[in-house]
Parts: C-alpha cells; sequence; structure tokens
C-alpha cells in the first residue's frame, strides 16, 4: 500500500503519541503534536480508517490496526537507522539530525533500508537513545531510569533523552552531556527537584529539575 507522505507522518505521530500515553490518543492530541487544525486532523483519520490502518471511534480516540503500527514501525526504523548514518558517517550533531532524517525516512527502497541496517552493523539504538525496530518490528527494551528519579549517592550511564529539540541538545553539549556520559548524583534539592551531580567522574554541576526528567540513565553502582 502505497501512502502520501502526510498520511505516513500521521501514523508515526499517532505511533509515538500510543507508545508514550496509551494505546488510544484523542484528535485534539494528534492536532496539537503535528500543529494543524482538528478539523484537518479528523478527515486524515477517516482516510486512515478506511485503509485500515487506524480503529477510531468518536469521542473514544485513536489507535493503530496491526497493518498500521507495522507501517508506523517500519517509518520510525528507516527514520532512526536514517539518524545513525548521519552522526556516525556524515558527522551531523545529534542536534542537527532529526529534520534530514524526517526527509530521508520517507524513501520507499526497502533494499536500501535493509542494506543501511547492514551497513551499520545493526544498531540498536539512535543517537539519542531511542530503540530501532528490526526488520520485523521487533524492539530492544533496555533498563532505564529517568535521572529526576535517582536519588543521592547514585548514578548511571547516559542511554537517552526525552526531550530531542534542538535548543535542549544544544544545552546539554555545552553540560558535557551525550550517551555515554557517566552522572552521578551528589545532592537533590527537593523544593524543584534539581540535582548537584558529577560528570564522569571529574565536573560538578547543577542541573534544574526539567533536565533530570528528560535524561535516562542505566544506573550504575555507586561512586
Amino acid at each position: 500500500m502505497t501512502l502520501s507522505q502526510t498520511e505516513e507522518n500521521y501514523l508515526k505521530t499517532i505511533y509515538m503519541l500510543t507508545e508514550a500515553e496509551s494505546r488510544t490518543v484523542s484528535t485534539n492530541g494528534i492536532a496539537a503534536q503535528m500543529n494543524t487544525a482538528a478539523a484537518s486532523v479528523t478527515d486524515m483519520i477517516k482516510r486512515l480508517a478506511e485503509k485500515g490502518l487506524i480503529h477510531y471511534e468518536k469521542y473514544r480516540g485513536v489507535s493503530l490496526t496491526d497493518a498500521g503500527d507495522q507501517k508506523a514501525r517500519s517509518l520510525v526504523r528507516k527514520h532512526r537507522l536514517w539518524e545513525v548514518f548521519l552522526v556516525q558517517w556524515l558527522h551531523f550533531s545529534w542536534d542537527e539530525v532529526h529534520d534530514l532524517a524526517e526527509q530521508l525516512e520517507h524513501i520507499q527502497s526497502e533494499e536500501l533500508v535493509e542494506r543501511l541496517d547492514i551497513f551499520l552493523n545493526y544498531p540498536k539504538f539512535d543517537p539519542h537513545g531511542d530503540p530501532i525496530p528490526d526488520n520485523e518490528g521487533n524492539i530492544t527494551e533496555r533498563r532505564q531510569i529517568l535521572l529526576s528519579n535517582i536519588e543521592t549517592g547514585n548514578g548511571g550511564v547516559t542511554v537517552g533523552v526525552n526531550e530531542h529539540s534542538p535548543p535542549f541538545l544544544q544545552y546539554l553539549d555545552r553540560l558535557g552531556i551525550n550517551i555515554g556520559t557517566r552522572i552521578d548524583v551528589i545532592e537533590v534539592f527537593e523544593f524543584d527537584g534539581s540535582r548537584k551531580v558529577m560528570l564522569n567522574n571529574e565536573t560538578e554541576t547543577m542541573l534544574s529539575g526539567k533536565i533530570c526528567e528528560n535524561i535516562y540513565l542505566k544506573t550504575l553502582n555507586p561512586r
């Protein structure tokens, strides 16, 4: 089934929202994520429902069918593989690759995607730490915890981020935080959830509660 780029973008948005929130999402939630009018969303989801890609019941929300989920995972797979390629081989930074991958994910050639996966040696995660579905749509699960849930004396290695906006990623770069950075919590401030931390056993810095809510760690033994 051939879909337009707009239809593909809707499917991927619904997939991302259902993964983050619940199995169903509202038309208003989709409209907010895609920055478009609710009426336009309603028209599109009716079209996708006619193609058997989503379930839609008025006032009850939207969810993906098995076919829609498979298509959405394929788009996510392509997007994240391209991000890996752009960072590892063309030396883009992690805050630059999202918009480029948004364009590249719509390339239809499955053979190209499979060769890209082989060339990259079957990566499991993209430069932001997000899992890459394999060619059957399976995703590698990983034990991770938000920095905002880690208390004094504990820490871990950065494995992902919740927020992908360029300003946020650029700010992390300025702090010296990237995938693989070790972060140990020295002190927690209950007032706003901010934390004094040690980066890579050498640099102390303060991280706001908002930043801590957007960094995932794989926990390690206390330093």
